[in-house]
């Protein structure tokens, strides 16, 4: 993983402060959503969404994240600031997994399997059907966020790097 390169990134990425940052130098394949209960578990939903990338075909590109070694074989990244899951990755692989939802652009990396499905939540088959509003539709009404003020970095191109 190199810390910077000269090539033009696929996506680029970060977390929710803005202070890590990243590129993939290649599109992800084989992008998934994992079940299990260590990938519920480490991102706080009912599945983790991963982008694979080779390892040589990313970079850290500000910041530097943290690592868990969720178990004796991976390490798990996130900002060590604000909290956000990042990426997961095998000590010995040649791959790295960064979270879809920490892409700027997560809608360039469709997910074409599931993993870990015997953890697979018995609810998820119905949420598309469950009634949808919009985020300014809060239940508390507009007046509750008219006074918000997000802390969240807004997304960034490359070139902002």
């Amino acid at each position: 993983m190199t810390e910077s390169t000269d090539r033009a990134p696929r996506l680029t990425g970060g977390c929710q402060c803005g202070k890590v940052r990243y590129a993939l130098f290649a599109d992800p394949q084989g992008v998934h959503l994992c079940h299990c209960r260590m990938c519920q578990r480490a991102v706080g939903g009912p599945f983790a969404a991963l982008a694979p990338v080779r390892v040589d075909d990313f970079a850290w590109t500000s910041g530097r994240p943290a690592f868990y070694p969720s178990s004796n074989l991976a390490e798990r990244g996130f900002c060590r600031d604000c909290g956000t899951p990042l990426s997961f990755r095998y000590l010995t692989g040649e791959w790295i997994d960064v979270t879809l939802g920490s892409l700027d652009a997560p809608d360039q990396a469709v997910p074409v399997e599931n993993f870990g499905v015997e953890s697979r939540l018995s609810w998820l088959d119905r949420v598309a059907d469950l009634p949808g509003h919009e985020t300014g539709d809060y239940p508390g009404g507009p007046e509750t966020l008219a006074g918000l003020a997000s802390n969240q970095a807004p997304p960034r191109s490359f070139d902002q790097e």
